[in-house]
């Protein structure tokens, strides 16, 4: 995959038409660790545009499961960290995702005003894991405030995406490691909030996204492991 990308984004490194090419083609290597993955799209997804995209995230493995519900038009934003990681590191970089440092505050916030104005500009949009880190079987974490910041600044509506708990599924001894729902729910409507309602647009999409969340593991029979937590 590395080889790969680094002659597919020779002519075009770091357009964000890549990122769905890459996307897809991540979500198609599923069947090497044994997972079923069902996506549940909505035919609106094609017609959301501009829209924060928010997913949770929980391992390595979110490469394979939520890839799959990346839209055309969209890139990620995730540390810049990640360009550090072998192999992924330079597929994430060259693909045209979008590294923010979480150390520098005042970056950050330049970093925000840069993505709403490609936002704008490119019709974008942008899947960001409010959780912050990876929640290994936590149950889904608190979210922070980063990506609400991002939708009401841009005037954009948030779009959660959920995925089955995968903590512990993989064993990488056996064929079939059992199914994984992926599904998007319909847009958050941005208009209901003012911009100083950072906090409530938060609660309220993470509330939504607790429930979905909580009813997808129990449809595959696979108890999250913190189903109780709330944050």
């Amino acid at each position: 995959m590395t080889v790969y990308s680094l002659f597919y984004c020779l002519f075009s490194p770091r357009n964000p038409k890549n990122t769905y090419h890459f996307a897809i083609l991540f979500s198609k290597l599923s069947w090497l660790f044994g997972l079923k993955v069902t996506l549940r799209i909505p035919e609106s997804a094609k017609n959301n545009g501009s829209v924060v995209y928010l997913a949770n995230h929980q391992n390595s493995y979110d490469m394979v499961t939520v890839s799959g519900a990346v839209q055309p038009g969209s890139v990620t934003i995730g540390k810049q960290s990640l360009v550090w990681i072998p192999f992924f590191g330079i597929i994430y970089w060259l693909t045209g995702n979008i590294l923010i440092s979480r150390d520098n505050k005042n970056k950050s916030r330049n970093t925000i005003n840069e993505v709403v104005d490609q936002m704008r500009a490119k019709n974008l949009a942008v899947w960001i894991f409010p959780e912050g880190t990876r929640s290994r079987g936590r149950g889904l974490l608190p979210f922070k405030m980063g990506a609400f910041h991002t939708a009401l600044q841009a005037g954009v509506n948030v779009v959660p995406t959920v995925t089955s708990n995968t903590h512990k599924q993989v064993n990488l001894n056996r064929w079939n490691n059992g199914e994984v729902i992926v599904e998007m729910l319909e847009p958050i409507d941005i208009t209901q909030y003012k911009k100083r309602e950072i906090r409530r647009l938060m609660e309220d999409s993470h509330a939504i996204m607790l429930e979905k969340y909580q009813q997808l593991n129990q449809e595959v029979n696979r108890p999250d492991t913190n189903s109780d937590r709330r944050d």
